[in-house]
């Protein structure tokens, strides 16, 4: 109970009675006299308009119902009240005497921002599944064009053409495969991909990741990399340690550019030899991350962005991927200083072996007259890799999809069958399942083509089956070579 003084009355707050419990709530000492207790002091409020929109609730109303309020402790600690409260004018002064009853719900409301934070979570993942089964499709469908492009531009740079056309020839191969790196950036961030891990080497895989974030078109953005020559290759899902890095360089772009419109970047790569790991670094002169934000930088869902710029997830799954592969993700920054984010990588695997084995590649002469069945509904691509073939000495069949490659299997042998994923009427794994159980040594021979295998079912199938494959739009030396490859 107390005497509170409304907006434009100059006279201070009056306590009357303050039993242990309220005391307790606001941090006082029990000995603490009635009289000192101020709960509706003005420095108690979180919000500085809060104790006024209060009072003058109270001055209307006469009462309030479970009002939440964000209050603070003698200490200076946060704590949530719900106030029930009514009020009635003082006699003289112009002082309002109020009776209330004050709650700390600090657990409650902890519970409730806990469960928004799951639902919110749920809500992304959802999104994020949407979002990638659309990125699927589209990636297929760009993926076709872009291979065809590719092995026809490959087939060209392969003739005798004049300065002019070699040079056209040229950029169309490099801007074939750059569309087909933003596709592979896309199904990045959209898709969840089962590790595959390989021996890579991380210098390359900067240089590609950079190339990505395309900064000739950020004229504000300085980006300078300090490759060292002696980092050993590791043994990493190269897609999972290039979403770390994209992550790391766009928060580092976003920094900069929001606190100061410009910034500079670099990159770096090291050996640390006493510690036996390949290290990354990723450094902005942005505005820093202050120390009591670094604690939980790492924390699911926390951002510093504004609200629907950030999922605060990024971060997060980085940290992830990183505990996955036995190394770690640190930050060193200090306030108005940059941040610099430490990628540690162990290298202790870098005698681990492929699983798939190796095979001494038979010359071409050893090949020349085998009969391969390609199978694949883009016409404009299987013309141009069937040519690539038979140039290559090569006897070639096509079929237009998993119907007309049963009928052929069953009229021919086969030494390859070069087999797209997926086809109207009979798809690439159905066509599979049947070459496997009717000639399961034909099976061992089928070398797989596709436009997305990232977190389908197409990538649990190729592990299962351990066929070799190749991402859409390959090279056509590429495919030559998994050929030859496969009849070793």
């Amino acid at each position: 109970m107390g005497a509170l003084a409304p907006p434009g009355v100059d006279a201070a707050d009056t306590t009357l009675a303050a039993n242990p419990h309220l005391k307790r709530i606001f941090g006082y000492a029990p000995e603490t006299p009635e009289a000192d207790v101020a709960p509706f002091a003005a420095e108690r409020f979180v919000d500085t308009d809060g104790r006024t929109v209060l009072v003058n609730r109270l001055v209307e109303s006469g009462a309030v119902t479970d009002y939440l309020l964000r209050m603070r402790r003698m200490n200076g600690s946060p704590v949530w009240v719900e106030v029930t409260a009514r009020s009635r004018a003082a006699r003289r002064g112009g002082l309002l005497r109020v009776e209330a009853l004050v709650r700390d719900v600090s657990e409650r409301k902890r519970m409730d921002d806990q469960s928004k934070d799951i639902y919110q979570q749920i809500l992304q993942s959802e999104k994020m599944a949407a979002l990638g089964q659309t990125i699927s499709g589209v990636a297929h469908e760009l993926n076709n064009p872009l291979a065809t492009i590719l092995s026809w531009a490959e087939r060209l740079s392969e003739k005798q053409l004049d300065d002019t056309s070699q040079r056209g020839v040229s950029v169309i191969l490099g801007e074939a495969e750059r569309a087909a790196r933003i596709v592979r950036n896309l199904l990045t961030f959209a898709r969840k991909r089962q590790s595959t891990r390989a021996m890579i080497e991380l210098n390359s895989l900067v240089q590609d990741t950079l190339a990505l974030r395309t900064y000739e078109r950020m004229p504000t953005l300085t980006v300078t990399t300090e490759f060292a020559g002696d980092v050993p290759r590791v043994f990493a899902d190269g897609h999972q340690i290039q979403q770390v890095l994209l992550n790391l360089l766009i928060n580092a772009e976003q920094a900069m550019l929001t606190a100061n419109g410009r910034g500079k970047l670099v990159v770096r790569t090291r050996h640390d030899e006493g510690r036996d790991t390949a290290v990354l670094e990723v450094a902005d002169d942005g505005p820093g991350v202050p120390s009591e934000v670094q604690t939980k930088i790492f924390d699911p869902f926390f951002t510093t962005k504004e609200v629907g710029k950030g999922t605060g997830l990024g971060l997060t799954v980085a940290y992830a991927i990183l505990q996955e592969h036995g190394g770690r993700i640190r930050l060193t920054s200090t306030a108005g200083g940059g941040a610099t984010f430490v990628v540690e990588l162990p290298v202790s695997g870098a005698n681990a072996t492929s699983s798939s084995p190796r095979h001494t590649l038979p010359p071409m002469d050893a090949v020349r007259g085998a009969s391969v069945l390609i199978v694949e509904d883009e016409r404009a691509l299987a013309t141009a890799v069937a040519e690539a073939l038979t140039d290559a000495g090569l006897q070639v069949d096509h079929a237009g999809d998993g119907q007309e490659a049963l009928a052929c299997v069953r009229n021919a042998n086969y030494d390859v069958v070069i087999c797209d994923l997926k086809m109207p009427r009979v798809d690439g794994m159905t066509l599979y399942r049947a070459i496997a159980a009717a000639t399961p040594e034909l099976a061992r021979r089928v070398i797989f083509v596709t436009g997305d295998v990232a977190g389908t079912d197409a990538e649990r199938f190729l592990e299962e089956s351990g066929c070799r494959w190749l991402a859409k739009p390959f090279r056509l030396s590429d495919l030559l070579r998994a050929v030859r490859e496969t009849l070793a």
